[in-house]
């Protein structure tokens, strides 16, 4: 199982729609953990909207529960669509702002034909070194400095987090791989997958998907009993994981 990013995520539910006004609106009914009778509805920064339910809920309650919250869902989706207009492909320039560990960094841009290329983080700021400065060059450089990072930091906290998961009996293999859709994966051998770019996430967000993938190995669905480990290793889980959620498009652009 994954612990998906909040921007492009995989559809897991049933897609269903309705009409405000003159808009259709397309929202994902999803199973809600730890279920009381009551539809619990959520519009995401990327314009998602999801419908937590309980698995037994008739199809016509929950569309008439979504319907009732219809104008609450349109004037969601419309200031989340103001401020997407907003968000611009990073240009690898100095100037613009960077993210690592949750903390916001200048990016300083520095043409070096003679000296060593490479990423130093000094007084608040990302400085690359690149011989010609070029889009794809600093990319590749801070690209190849995260990557780096996130081995560092990810092995670190993997550690910190088995001291909690008492049922994991020993250390699973850890990769790193940049994915579209998901901050991490468990395999069914156990093998634990982590984005790079959840290193520019606060740590406490960094252990939340590696407690969620450390979960997984215990129960691999997303059953009573995962929620009930997620819960006694980080009580608060929910807040974090909407806080990542929240930090999504920032940090994967």
């Amino acid at each position: 199982m994954n612990v998906p990013i909040k921007r492009r995520p995989e559809k897991t539910g049933q897609t269903m729609s309705f009409c405000y006004g003159d808009e259709q609106i397309t929202f994902e009914r999803v199973k809600r953990p730890q279920a009381t009778g009551k539809v619990l509805i959520k519009v995401h920064p990327d314009c998602r909207v999801i419908a937590s339910a309980p698995e037994d809920a008739d199809s016509e309650a929950v569309l008439s529960a979504v319907k009732k919250r219809g104008r609450w869902i349109y004037e969601q989706l419309r200031d989340f669509r103001k401020q997407l207009e907003f968000i611009t492909p990073r240009q690898y320039i100095s100037g613009e702002s960077h993210y690592y560990l949750g903390k916001r960094y200048l990016l300083k841009v520095i043409e070096t034909p003679e000296q060593v290329q490479g990423v130093k983080l000094l007084r608040g700021k990302l400085e690359v070194s690149v011989r010609v400065k070029s889009t794809d060059k600093v990319k590749e450089r801070l690209t190849d400095w995260y990557k780096e990072r996130a081995k560092e930091t990810f092995a670190k906290r993997l550690d910190a987090m088995l001291e909690q998961a008492l049922w994991v009996d020993e250390r699973p293999p850890l990769r790193i791989l940049t994915m579209q859709t998901q901050w991490g994966s468990c395999s069914p051998s156990g093998r634990i997958t982590l984005n790079p770019h959840l290193v520019k996430a606060p740590r406490e967000c960094i252990d939340y998907v590696i407690l969620h993938e450390l979960c997984h190995i215990a129960e691999h669905n997303h059953s009573e009993r995962f929620y009930r480990l997620m819960n006694r290793v980080m009580p608060k889980w929910e807040k974090t994981k909407e806080k990542l959620d929240g930090m999504a498009m920032a940090i994967t652009n």
